[in-house]
């Protein structure tokens, strides 16, 4: 059990995390902190959280785990003014979408990586955001990729693994490289397709009639272009070179359809989709298309 636990940024996905604990039994006091008092004074009222600091310095004071839950952008901020100020031994996470640059963060603000810190990644998330929307059910059944590194303290990773165990997440470990790559594949690239063409069919001169008939098709693509647009901008800047590597191979993927398109090539557009839909139909179910 974790006895005292401070959530650093308590929006969807730290809320969550919070009363997700609370409802497992898992944690004893849980002390949130951010920039907007009357953001943490709700998360209060919806009881996510037991009280706040406004300081994140004096939040951490005396936690067992810290867990940071910001954008990516405002990490190295967090990790400096949290320099110090933790307990000894006491456990420091993150829930970031791009590991290199919060491991980086980490490291320039702290001088090294402290033995205690362990890079982590719920793979779970809705198009909603702030603490109105945190869940307890957010982790059911979802995956939580750790990407210690080599001095990582094998406890602190432990219990890292046993508080998302305890929010019903399945937790697997990864190199923090290849976990980058992967999630710009599977949840980086997907969001910028959906902000992209949402973006680019509202400057249509008929954007009101493509939207008051839009099918499901046209909303369960786009629903992921609801997300917070200054988490997506961080994890589109701290993920850049594997994010652009696959946008310029779906270029040239588009490209290969219009060139299709052009030559009347039906048993192409065929044999392309029928791959397509063979890939998609291995799919396990259960996939969060709301992954960040």
């Amino acid at each position: 059990m974790i006895r005292r636990l401070c959530v650093i940024g308590v929006g969807l996905i730290g809320g969550s995390l919070a009363l997700a604990l609370r409802r497992a039994g898992a944690v004893g006091e849980i002390i949130g902190a951010g920039r907007d008092e009357s953001h943490l004074r709700k998360a209060v009222e919806l009881g996510v959280i037991d009280r706040f600091e406004i300081d994140a310095d004096r939040a951490v004071a005396g936690s067992d785990v810290t867990v940071v839950a910001v954008p990516l952008g405002a990490m190295r901020a967090v990790f400096a003014a949290i320099k110090g100020h933790l307990a000894p031994g006491a456990v420091l996470t993150d829930v970031g979408s791009a590991k290199h640059s919060v491991v980086e963060a980490a490291r320039n603000a702290f001088g090294e990586l402290p033995p205690y810190f362990v890079p982590g990644h719920p793979i779970a998330g809705t198009e909603h955001s702030g603490v109105e929307a945190a869940c307890a059910e957010l982790y059911r059944g979802r995956k939580v990729i750790l990407t210690p590194v080599e001095k990582t303290d094998r406890k602190a990773l432990q219990t890292v693994k046993s508080m998302w165990g305890q929010a019903g997440a399945t937790v697997e470990e990864m190199d923090i490289a290849h976990h980058d790559r992967v999630l710009a594949a599977t949840s980086h690239l997907p969001h910028v397709l959906a902000y992209a063409l949402v973006e680019s069919l509202a400057r249509l001169a008929e954007r009101d009639e493509i939207f008051r008939y839009a099918a499901g098709g046209f909303k369960d693509f786009t629903r992921i272009a609801s997300s917070d647009p200054v988490m997506w901008r961080d994890i589109l800047l701290a993920n850049g070179d594997a994010i652009r590597s696959l946008i310029g191979r779906y270029r040239n993927d588009l490209e290969r359809i219009e060139d299709a398109i052009l030559k009347e090539d039906g048993p192409g557009l065929q044999a392309l989709f029928a791959r397509a839909k063979q890939a998609r139909d291995g799919i396990a179910t259960g996939v969060n298309d709301l992954e960040a």
